[in-house]
């Protein structure tokens, strides 16, 4: 068998077996029907918000947060801002008891998301008292920029949620605040605005869309993760995890993946709800989104890990294991298909220069059909998440615009195989260190300049 023949199959293999995970998520998606929310005031809520030179947007978030959920207390946790984030939070502390800052300081601080995260666990735990019921204290993590839907606490309090005592977590679903933003770039002009529009649609068409129904699919197979932005966990969960080291988070790239496979192999369920949902800024730029993806394709890359403990683990069924061990596998499957995908077109263009007689007669007698066939599979697979995402997220949007997001989502699809690739590379270069991804409104104005960082404290 030859490189050819092999690159064929592996095609074949990969686009039909990928088909077939779409089905199965498009199926989940349909599927889906609400729950039942409950009563917020049966658990303690604290509000984690991880902040890292984000005074452009703290100052909302802080004021939307005390607003929507009074009862609930917020830990901003700034981590060796150079900017005036720490300022704007300790204003805010000492007009709200509920409102607590932490601090990290160099070189401690800037490790991680995780490290931050831990730092607000042990914090927490140290202001509670021996006599806390920890089942009933959820930690939520929210982005320096998020907007939590305000029936977010009732949503998680549900029978479904944490009203059954064996989940441990739960992932809301994620929404882009900017998708419908008109001018998103002021002097830019008609084209690069409409692109950006464009990437903010496709960001919100993403999370909404495939995301959400894979989360779906998970529900099923008992293996919902966690996402970056609209976590919750029980506090007691959290202890599981962080028995014997006092840090629940870990230090991947994909810290929100890991902590989910750790509270899964500590034996706690997760739920995931699309009654509630966060809103986040959607990235104008193609460059910011690239180096965004790539830092998750790398997390997601160093989270292959805990496969062997995952398969080891009695905590799983069959159908969780191949639905974990096929989402680690992903970027080492887009990179395979850089090359297997392309391989049997380059041959058959290269058959139609060389022998255009043969190649003709190939097309006569079906090979037009099946290479028809092949490319409407490839292509339709993802623009169908544009017509399920008008049906039931945005049914405003016309006709044509949905043409637009599905020939988008196509190109989006297709940048993920550069994205493994650049994962990959600096994967094999051990480089792990990120600068953070600037927010749209930082872009546009310039820099602030440096001030001195204080020590640690918590207030």
């Amino acid at each position: 068998m030859d490189l050819l023949e092999i690159c064929v199959i592996l095609s074949l293999v990969f686009g039909f077996g990928f088909l077939a995970y779409v089905v199965a998520l498009v199926t989940a998606f349909l599927r889906h029907r609400p729950g039942v929310p409950g009563d917020p005031a049966d658990f303690d809520w604290h509000l984690l918000i991880p902040c890292r030179d984000e005074a452009t947007v703290i100052g909302g978030t802080i004021d939307y947060l005390r607003n929507a959920f009074p009862a609930a207390h917020l830990w901003v946790i700034d981590d060796a801002s150079v900017d005036s984030t720490a300022l704007i939070v300790e204003s805010a502390t000492e007009r709200d008891d509920r409102m607590h800052l932490v601090r990290r300081v160099l070189p401690e601080a800037r490790t991680g998301k995780g490290d931050a995260l831990n730092a607000a666990y042990g914090a927490i735990c140290a202001s509670l008292s021996a006599e806390a019921e920890r089942e009933r204290v959820v930690l939520c993590v929210v982005d320096a920029d998020g907007r939590p839907s305000a029936n977010l606490l009732g949503v998680c309090a549900g029978s479904d949620v944490f009203g059954d005592p064996h989940i441990g977590a739960v992932q809301v679903e994620v929404r882009m605040s900017n998708r419908d933003h008109r001018n998103p770039l002021p002097g830019r002009g008609p084209v690069a605005n409409s692109f950006a529009m464009l990437l903010a649609r496709l960001q919100d068409v993403e999370f909404r869309g495939p995301i959400s129904a894979m989360q779906m699919l998970r529900k099923r197979t008992a293996t919902v993760n966690l996402g970056g932005n609209g976590q919750a966990a029980r506090l007691a969960a959290l202890d599981d995890v962080a028995a014997g080291t006092g840090r629940p988070w870990g230090n991947a790239l994909l810290e929100d993946y890991e902590i989910g496979l750790r509270l899964m192999l500590a034996g706690h369920r997760i739920a995931y709800t699309t009654d509630a949902w966060v809103d986040q800024e959607a990235l104008w730029s193609l460059r910011s989104l690239l180096v965004q993806r790539t830092r998750w394709s790398q997390g997601s890359m160093q989270c292959l890990g805990y496969l062997r403990r995952v398969w080891a683990s009695p905590r799983f069924t069959n159908s969780g294991l191949l639905e974990v061990s096929y989402f680690m596998a992903q970027p080492w499957l887009q990179m395979i298909g850089t090359i297997v995908y392309p391989a049997p077109m380059y041959v058959l263009l290269a058959n139609a220069a060389r022998y255009p007689q043969f190649t003709e007669s190939f097309l006569r007698e079906g090979g037009a059909a099946m290479l028809l066939l092949y490319l409407l599979i490839g292509v339709g697979e993802f623009a169908v998440w544009a017509w399920l995402y008008r049906r039931r997220c945005a049914p405003g949007i016309s006709r044509r615009h949905t043409v637009a997001i599905g020939a988008g989502l196509i190109v989006y699809a297709w940048l993920s195989y550069v994205i493994a690739w650049r994962a990959f590379a600096r994967l094999a270069t051990r480089r792990s260190s990120w600068p953070k991804t600037r927010r749209n409104a930082e872009m546009a104005a310039p820099a602030a300049p440096a001030k001195a960082v204080p020590e640690m404290a918590v207030r």
